[in-house]
């Protein structure tokens, strides 16, 4: 086969027509897969090989789409790009937090209705996979967490603990029922072919030990009583206990095996790039590298793939956690956060995902047989009883371009490649070779005169009423509850005139320990000084001069979170705000501890000293 992208696309061309028959046939089978979601007697199940629909082995190629993180008016759109790029499958998560923001007072409306969302995939004639969590991660506020979790009595999460168990539980099947009152999932005749509880717990349990274990077979064992019909899965989780999968999230897979020898091997989030944060590089991955990585995952026996994200989104409002995620997330995914394809990766997944369909029925029916053809080249073959061939010819080197040999015929391997072959015969695609055309993005005027104007809204200051006093720093999620990312902490600092304030032409030096996130410090309300914390270390110390005057000296501290930790372990420890200690050093008198002093507080929920706007 000839190299370069020219080249490619008149081959893809030639070996369509090739396989007209077969693809007529893949077309009609889709078609009649799709309307089989309307039947009552629909079922899923799963063998070594893949997850069985209706009877049939599949493989299955999913993305993920969040529903908060676009809008319903957005939806229907976005479905169908996913559908037009060849996926079977859209993957969410459930978002806890955004669902039940206080106990028993649920919220399913707006960017939260995730029935409706269910129903315009089914109505495009998609499949779904639902991950309930509902820890969910997802660098979303608080792991998808609701922050009144925290304060439940006794509680500690994801481990064996009752108070916990009890809330998820409740949560969980608060969930299933309403899907089982729409007929959503597959087993009614919806399009819910899987369900996920848990969400990468593997790496935590292995941290706690006997508890953490103990929690997840509990975690299996509930979700699987819930009989919704569905299989279950668990990703990255090594001992998923049975009958639920364990699958696997990453860049590459390929190497990935289940925990039991019954069970299909599954990506349950193929990273298509990375979150941004605040004031980081925004991170691509090169779509060769993602086909690559996925015809490997195919070649080794994997029978579904979900590209995490397939389209990212936004954080709206205060939903990014980290903290420091940025609002944004875009993700490199195949459809950008706008909801436009990007071109080069949408095209040319939508490509692998067309030669990866025209070998399903082979992929199927049998494992692969392994030959090698070169010190770092292999070819995966796979033949049906049926006669139906498929081979993926793979060159594992990263530099060069190799020719090698595979049933007497030649191919030309590019570096760090896969080429399909749903024949046996005729190389219809391979990952290195962009046959999709890219496209630069314009921006057209609408028409339309657009003026700016600007206007400087009123500060909520820290002399306001309706404050708390109390001795003591208080930690600041415990009093703003994740209302506000925002808090004053206020005192007052009384110098005396015989107390010497300036020595040596310098004044005395305020140090503020927090546990972050951001601090702006104001003495007299005059603004003294700004620190940040980051993504890595979101632990903060503001530690600099404060020009004190004779009198009462008014000290306020607005502490801000920049979204809440998604990752890690004991979430009900975590903290935000001032824990102090907090010292005046340089006064006559010595070094003072402000920590225990009285201090006055007050939640700022409109603390934006102004905003731009188009009108």
């Amino acid at each position: 086969m000839g190299s370069g992208p020219k080249v490619h696309v008149q081959t893809l061309r030639g070996a369509k027509s090739v396989m007209a028959v077969m693809l007529l046939l893949l077309l009609s089978w889709d078609s009649c897969s799709s309307s089989s979601s309307s039947s009552v007697a629909a079922s899923v199940t799963y063998d070594h090989r893949a997850l069985i629909v209706n009877g049939k082995r599949r493989i299955l190629i999913s993305g993920s789409i969040h529903y908060p993180r676009s809008t319903p008016g957005m939806w229907p759109d976005l479905i169908q790009k996913a559908k037009d790029g060849g996926l079977d499958v859209i993957q969410t998560y459930v978002f806890w937090n955004g669902h039940e923001p206080s106990p028993g007072k649920y919220y399913f409306e707006d960017r939260y209705d995730l029935v409706r969302f269910i129903k315009l995939v089914q109505q495009a004639g998609l499949y779904v996979h639902l991950r309930i969590g509902p820890y969910v991660c997802a660098e979303w506020n608080f792991g998808g967490f609701p922050v009144w979790l925290k304060f439940v009595p006794g509680i500690v999460f994801r481990t064996d603990n009752e108070p916990f168990k009890a809330a998820m539980q409740r949560f969980t099947e608060k969930i299933v029922n309403m899907m089982k009152a729409e007929n959503l999932f597959e087993s009614q005749g919806g399009p819910i072919i899987l369900s996920q509880v848990e969400n990468e717990f593997g790496p935590v349990e292995w941290e706690i030990g006997a508890p953490g274990k103990a929690y997840s077979k509990w975690a299996a064992d509930m979700a699987v009583g819930l009989g919704t019909g569905v299989p279950w899965v668990m990703c990255k989780q090594e001992d998923a206990p049975d009958p639920v999968i364990d699958t696997c999230n990453g860049y590459y897979c390929e190497n990935f095996k289940p925990n039991r020898d019954y069970k299909p091997k599954m990506w349950t989030e193929a990273w298509t790039g990375w979150y941004t944060e605040f004031g980081g590089a925004i991170p691509h991955r090169p779509v060769e590298d993602l086909a690559y990585s996925v015809a490997r995952f195919i070649q080794n026996g994997g029978s579904f793939v979900n590209y995490y994200m397939y389209h990212g989104g936004t954080n709206f409002g205060r939903t990014s956690g980290g903290p420091f995620i940025a609002t944004s997330y875009d993700y490199d995914a195949p459809i950008d956060e706008f909801g436009l394809p990007r071109e080069k990766k949408w095209r040319h997944l939508k490509d692998l995902h067309e030669a990866i369909k025209l070998c399903e029925s082979a992929l199927v029916s049998s494992n692969a047989t392994v030959l090698s053809l070169g010190n770092k080249q292999e070819a995966h073959v796979f033949t049906a009883e049926s006669g139906a061939c498929a081979a993926f010819l793979a060159n594992y080197d990263p530099n060069y371009s190799v020719k090698v040999t595979f049933r007497g015929r030649q191919y030309d391997l590019p570096p760090w490649s896969v080429s399909i072959l749903p024949d046996c015969k005729t190389a219809v695609f391979n990952t290195a070779r962009i046959g999709a055309q890219s496209s630069l993005m314009k921006m057209t005027p609408l028409g339309k005169t657009f003026s700016w104007q600007s206007y400087n809204e009123e500060t909520p200051s820290a002399d306001d009423s309706d404050t708390t006093e109390m001795e003591g720093l208080l930690e600041q999620i415990n009093i703003t509850r994740d209302a506000s990312d925002y808090l004053w902490y206020m005192t007052d600092i009384v110098i005396e005139p015989d107390e010497a304030f300036l020595k040596n032409g310098q004044y005395p030096v305020l140090t503020v320990w927090s546990a972050g996130h951001a601090l702006h410090v104001f003495i007299n309300s005059q603004l003294s000084g700004t620190v940040y914390g980051g993504l890595e270390n979101p632990k903060l110390t503001f530690n600099d001069n404060l020009k004190l005057n004779a009198g009462i000296n008014k000290l306020s501290l607005l502490s801000i979170a920049v979204g809440l930790p998604n990752v890690g372990l004991h979430f009900e420890t975590w903290n935000a705000g001032v824990l102090g200690p907090v010292t005046l050093k340089g006064l006559n008198s010595g070094t003072w501890n402000l920590t225990n002093w009285k201090w006055s507080y007050k939640v700022c929920t409109l603390c934006a000293c102004s905003f731009s706007m188009i009108t």
